[in-house]
């Protein structure tokens, strides 16, 4: 899993590492990923040479990072401009380097421009952009090249404007997010929130992490990890010779009823692209289960179903007494729990609120933002990683708050985010799809909070997978966790 580290981390790791070095060297290694990087773009673009690059330059060392960078490229031979947001207080040295290299002064934008430098803002910007800034960030679109196309947008480090430690945006008086969209993002020495999470990970764009020699020195713990196609590979169950279907692990199904049977078929199906060697359905919608998936064993009720190592409750199962029931004797299983959607529901009035204290086993809740502020009485708000910790706490259940950035938090403080979203996964019954496969990693044995994140990442690599034949329905990415699947070692 990488690491993402908070601004107050970054800030202490820098000051250690740079009080080893001759100074200036870390804003060169900075400028150095920048400018290789950079450089790789305009190869795709006719070149480095005669290139037209605009700098954004703002104060501080990130404006510092830019100049530097840009004068790099103009040794290369581009024709860089640099446009000042606060001219009395630019990086003195790198808009001298600038100078020196062939760069030059400018008031406004270049007629053409290849590629955009943003370097307004570094990691200790606050509050979205000024009003001058704003503009600017807001005219990039309107900016192209030689060859017609719309500019470049590189951020240096974050783009700026962003709340780099929450990922949260903010907006203009006409809804406009306040900050840089950014086609990539270079980040220097480690991952910061924005870059992952929240509103701001859209605006990075795509992201290149820049060694400068900064890993030994962060200290403590991260603010989040992000989950890796390496960490799913590890965690994932493997079959030996003696596997047979009881040891792989069984896992209970108590979702849909008579009224909403297609979310107990997708939850199943779900359930069965996952490592369990077995699915017991529980639940009023058995023929169209058995209809289905032939080779699940069903029952009308929890009670009857059998041993399982793993229960998922809620998807369409309903919020009357007759459900409260099936909830109950879900809870009381000595087994790990996933708990989704009228699950959560019947969760609000605090009826149950014994049966969660007095489990041992581990609980899974995931829910999305409408239900996330049903179960807290207000929504995670800005903070998305804060507010799957606070609900984690709170229940002692991990968290999995489903969004574009699925953020998983833990009881004990620890969070993790999802890279593989997809928006083509915001329809109906697609969480189903999802709390199946969760649920079929528990029974196989997975930690709670590995379990959530593999789950998540796989659901996310499912979504795409399907997006490629069309429009996506929550049945297609059923289908398409087996091909995602075999992908696996």
């Amino acid at each position: 899993m990488e690491p993402v580290w908070r601004v107050g981390d970054v800030r202490a790791a820098e000051a250690g590492l740079m009080a080893t070095l001759p100074p200036g060297t870390l804003m060169q290694r900075a400028a150095a990923g920048l400018a290789r990087r950079c450089a790789l773009l305009l190869e795709d673009r006719g070149g480095v040479y005669a290139a037209q690059v605009l700098l954004l330059v703002g104060a501080g060392d990130n404006g510092g990072d830019t100049l530097y960078a840009g004068a790099r490229l103009a040794r290369r031979g581009a024709a860089v401009s640099a446009l000042l947001l606060t001219p009395g207080r630019a990086h003195a040295e790198g808009l001298a380097a600038l100078r020196a290299a062939g760069g030059r002064l400018v008031d406004r934008p270049p007629a053409v421009v290849d590629l955009v430098l943003d370097g307004i803002v570094g990691i200790g910007g606050t509050g979205g952009l000024r009003e001058t800034a704003d503009q600017l960030a807001a005219s990039l679109v309107r900016h192209c090249g030689r060859d017609g196309d719309r500019a470049t947008v590189v951020a240096v480090d974050v783009p700026s404007g962003v709340a780099v430690d929450t990922g949260h945006v903010p907006l203009t008086a006409s809804g406009r997010p306040s900050a840089v969209r950014a086609d990539v993002t270079v980040a220097f020495g480690a991952l910061k929130p924005a870059l992952v999470v929240g509103p701001a990970a859209e605006l990075a764009g795509h992201v290149e992490l820049v060694d400068i020699g900064l890993r030994p020195w962060l200290r403590g713990s991260p603010a989040l990890r992000v989950t890796e196609w390496s960490d799913v590979v590890e965690w994932w169950p493997r079959l030996g010779a003696s596997s047979e279907k009881y040891a792989r692990g069984v896992v209970g199904v108590a979702t849909g009823s008579a009224t909403y049977p297609g979310a107990a078929v997708l939850s199943v199906g779900g359930a069965l692209a996952g490592p369990t060697g077995m699915v017991r359905y529980a639940g009023g919608a058995r023929a169209e289960v058995l209809h289905q998936h032939p080779s699940v064993i069903a029952t009308g009720r929890v009670a009857d179903a059998g041993r399982v190592q793993a229960w998922i409750c809620g998807s369409g199962l309903g919020t009357g007494d007759d459900s409260a029931a099936e909830l109950r004797a879900v809870l009381s299983a000595p087994v790990p729990v996933v708990l989704d959607a009228d699950a959560l529901t019947l969760l609000v009035d605090g009826k149950l609120a014994d049966r969660l204290r007095d489990r041992d086993a581990p609980i899974v809740v995931t829910p999305h933002d409408r239900e996330y502020a049903r179960l807290c009485g207000e929504t995670p708000g800005a903070d998305r990683v804060s507010a799957a910790l606070r609900l984690a706490a709170w229940m002692n259940a991990v968290v999995l708050l489903k969004g574009d950035r699925t953020i998983i938090g833990t009881p004990d403080g620890r969070a993790y985010v999802n890279p593989t979203g997809t928006p083509v996964l915001a329809t109906g019954g697609t969480g189903d799809v999802l709390a199946g496969l969760l649920g079929s990693l528990l029974a196989a044995g997975l930690p709670a909070d590995r379990a959530a994140a593999a789950a998540a990442y796989l659901h996310g690599l499912a979504g795409r997978e399907a997006a490629r034949s069309g429009p996506v329905t929550a049945p297609d990415v059923a289908t398409a966790l087996r091909p995602v699947l075999a992908r696996l070692p």
